[in-house]
């Protein structure tokens, strides 16, 4: 058996699959290549204007890579009406390994010093795969998807993959292509060059907010 890696994981997302496990307790991960892709385009990105408003009055306080560990930590925790997540522990050391490393991303949602929401997922060249979200306030995982786009478009990315699609991310303009579609996309992003740190320029809710329009 192969020993899976984050060098391996790597190249996984290149070649455009990734890792899973069954469930929580399961140890062992499968590969996911999916027939059809689900893909969130940067420039048709749909902002509701109630959500807008919400980005806008700054409810949240939104940082980046300042709490990865709680942020998937939180993602792997059972939600209520679902059977159960497919973040085990290798996943979790796997993508703190690829953090640790610059690989790998998070988003965090804060209100009153307390982490509400976030996100998490790998960057390679022009493109971002979206791994998991959560929150524990209303919209708090929401405003922290909406600067997710925003910094990637700012940074120079042109692919947001989200691997399926569910309803919470077709509200916000995500669609399905087929897998030859999506292994083009792809190896045009990889091609990229892309900063995720955008250059540790100020990315407040106003900047994002307006890359975002001027964009879409």
């Amino acid at each position: 058996m192969v020993e899976i890696t984050p060098d391996l994981v790597l190249k996984a997302y290149a070649a455009g699959i990734f890792p899973m496990a069954e469930d929580r307790h399961d140890r062992k991960l499968f590969w996911v290549d999916p027939e059809c892709r689900g893909i969130l385009p940067l420039d048709a990105f749909h902002l509701p204007r109630r959500l807008a408003r919400t980005v806008k009055g700054e409810r949240f306080t939104i940082t980046a890579d300042r709490a990865f560990d709680a942020v998937i930590a939180a993602c792997a925790e059972s939600r209520p009406g679902h059977r159960g997540t497919w973040i085990n522990d290798q996943i979790v050391e796997l993508y703190a390994a690829l953090h640790a490393q610059g690989h790998v991303h998070s988003i965090e949602a804060w209100a009153g010093g307390e982490l509400v929401g976030g996100l998490y997922g790998v960057s390679l060249g022009g493109a971002f795969f979206g791994e998991s979200m959560f929150q524990r306030r209303r919209d708090a995982s929401k405003v922290a998807l909406v600067h997710l786009v925003g910094r990637l478009i700012v940074g120079g990315y042109s692919l947001l993959d989200t691997q399926f699609i569910t309803a919470h991310l077709a509200q916000f303009g995500a669609v399905e292509i087929s897998r030859r579609a999506y292994h083009a996309r792809l190896q045009a992003a990889l091609a990229q060059r892309a900063d995720f740190s955008c250059g540790a320029a100020d990315l407040s809710a106003s900047v994002i907010l307006q890359s975002i329009t001027q964009t879409s």
